[in-house]
């Protein structure tokens, strides 16, 4: 859905159309596109495209210098335009990359099964199990394993699992088969993992089988593999926020089983030796999208599975070793769907045919492109300190023989070894340049849309005056929906998460004519809570805190100090908390009870 509210002129070019700044967009995360690869905070096309359209013709350029997956560019040729796409991300440019190389269909399909043919020779059939149904051979599609604890009463091993299942899946009620001591996760001592449950593939049967763990009838071996392995060292946040060194993963090898990383290797091994190098490529972009599913960290759920969380390195104490055929089987038909929404959209759009896109690595401080070269930049940079995408983007770095340079990355280092370096005032020089180098580059009409968000006024302000300092006006601010609302779970009270983002859009201001940013007038904070429920319909904590600092956008008035706790205490001071099965608000029950 997108609401376009605001006109703009485009200066200086005549056009029967009027352009509009969209003012609100909600997309779906289940576009072709989207599902093809999974990279963090990743925007879809569908968010992308109103603003290509709105500011741009066809055959122009559109830049993004904190490029991501790459996914401004993706919209630019799909809209007949021309992107160019920077990052310092490795990760990034091989996904972005390999979005836009479109090959034959026929041709990748018949590559893809040779070098799966390839790594089973290799390794041997490492999947092949029995059924326990009709006694005759099968192959193992994925099993569960559960972590092992000590128990903290007793000291007798709890499997996770069993006593998960004993206690009828309610985790309050787990207990100590040995001393029915209750037993919580947090804090237990980890002693190992132990496989439990198999889901398998037979042919007596359409549907696939859960039984009880059978061993392996083939011992997988590393032989003379090369495993790809990268340390996640001490100096990286999320070595201190995933206390990978107190569950001794401290490499990005020790997150797979044995088997599933021989076979891994196996089949990255056979990519490697594919002589067509778009062929070989596109098979990498489809290896590259099943690792965090193929590795520990793709979570069990009794009633559904929970996938890899991409944020962070956390390892469920029950998860899924997955069958990495199936994965990549799946992923390469999901790159077939890729490529064929992509060239199908031209037409629909009744553009003359698809563009281009140019990925290259560079910082966005430092573009190599001539002055006034762009026509129109959509960005999306890091959001100060809520991801660090070169720490969890080395997962997949590893397979591909470079990494990002973490220590230049454009974020903000919560606690550590780094937060020296990588302070808030970095973080906005970074992005203060950033957007100088955007201003050189724009032609002199030329429009830049950020997409920024965060739960802190301070991280706000600090975007605010870049865009000051880098001579821009700051002319409409738009909301971004990405169906977000699940995140942290938001139905728990006012917690301090942001699902919405915000899309600032900006134009080159005449020299010494951007608004100065003021001080906001007395009570402001409160009028604008009062506004935005007055305008909202069934809101969430979330939206309201986005509202109220679209207003105070709007008016360039500081934002330093409108913190999302700060508007929850304005909503609690209003009557209203948050409803447990929804997240949205209303009127606080002592309240109701007393009207």
């Amino acid at each position: 859905m997108v609401e376009s509210s605001v006109p703009i002129g485009r200066f200086g070019r005549l056009s029967n159309r009027v352009p509009l700044i969209p003012s609100e967009v909600a997309v779906k995360r289940s576009d072709p596109l989207y599902n093809a690869h999974a990279y963090l905070t990743k925007v879809p096309v569908t968010a992308i495209e109103p603003f290509i359209e709105a500011f741009t013709e066809p055959g122009e350029v559109v830049l993004d210098m904190y490029g991501g997956s790459g996914m401004t560019g993706v919209t630019a040729m799909m809209l007949g335009r021309h992107g160019e796409v920077r990052d310092i991300s490795v990760l990034g440019r091989h996904i972005g990359t390999n979005y836009v190389n479109l090959v034959d269909e026929r041709t990748f399909r018949t590559a893809a099964r040779r070098v799966v043919s390839l790594a089973r020779k290799r390794v041997g059939e490492v999947y092949a199990t029995s059924c326990s149904r009709c006694q005759q051979s099968a192959e193992l599609s994925r099993t569960v394993w559960s972590v092992v604890y000590g128990c903290g009463a007793c000291g007798e091993a709890i499997n996770y699992y069993a006593a998960f299942e004993a206690s009828g899946w309610t985790k309050a009620a787990m207990k100590c088969p040995s001393c029915e001591a209750a037993f919580l996760t947090r804090g237990a001592r980890r002693l190992g993992e132990t496989p439990v449950l198999d889901t398998i593939s037979c042919a007596c049967t359409a549907r696939l089988l859960d039984q009880e763990h059978i061993q392996p009838l083939v011992v997988p071996s590393l032989d003379d593999l090369a495993i790809p392995d990268r340390e996640i060292g001490a100096d990286r946040q999320m070595f201190q926020a995933s206390a990978l060194a107190k569950h001794d993963l401290v490499t990005t090898a020790s997150f797979f089983s044995p088997r599933n990383l021989v076979v891994l290797a196996a089949l990255h091994e056979a990519i490697a030796g594919v002589r067509d190098k778009a062929i070989s490529g596109k098979l990498l972009f489809a290896f590259t999208a099943i690792l965090a599913r193929a590795s520990k960290r793709y979570q069990w759920h009794p009633k559904r599975p929970l996938n890899a969380s991409n944020q962070n390195y956390y390892v469920a104490p029950a998860f899924y070793e997955w069958n990495v055929y199936d994965l990549f089987e799946r992923k390469v038909s999901a790159a077939v769907r890729a490529d064929l929404y992509l060239r199908s959209q031209a037409g629909r759009l009744g553009y003359p045919g698809l563009g281009s896109a140019n990925y290259q690595l560079a910082s966005a401080d430092a573009l190599d492109l001539p002055d006034q070269s762009v026509n129109y930049v959509f960005t999306d940079p890091p959001f100060g300190s809520n991801i660090f995408y070169s720490d969890m983007n080395l997962f997949q770095e590893a397979w591909l023989g470079a990494v990002t340079e973490h220590g230049d990355e454009a974020v903000v280092d919560r606690s550590g070894n780094g937060a020296a370096r990588r302070t808030p005032e970095r973080y906005e020089r970074l992005i203060t340049d950033s957007l100088k180098e955007a201003h050189r580059v724009l032609v002199p009409e030329g429009w830049l849309s950020l997409v920024f968000s965060n739960s802190t006024g301070e991280m706000w302000a600090l975007v605010q005056r870049a865009i000051t300092a880098a001579g821009f006006s700051l002319r409409e601010v738009s909301t971004l929906d990405k169906g977000q609302r699940s995140v942290k779970g938001l139905a728990s009270g006012f917690e301090n998460v942001v699902t919405v983002d915000l899309i600032l859009s900006m134009c080159k201001a005449p020299k010494g004519s951007a608004p100065p940013i003021v001080n906001a007038p007395d009570g402001a904070l409160d009028l604008a809570v009062d506004k935005v429920l007055d305008r909202s319909s069934d809101p969430n904590p979330s939206d309201v805190y986005v509202g109220v600092i679209r207003q105070f956008l709007r008016h360039c008035w500081d934002v330093t100090n409108v913190d999302i706790e700060g508007v929850g205490l304005v909503l609690r001071a209003r009557g209203f908390e948050v409803d447990p099965r929804s997240g949205r608000l209303r009127i606080a029950e002592v309240d109701r009870l007393a009207s």
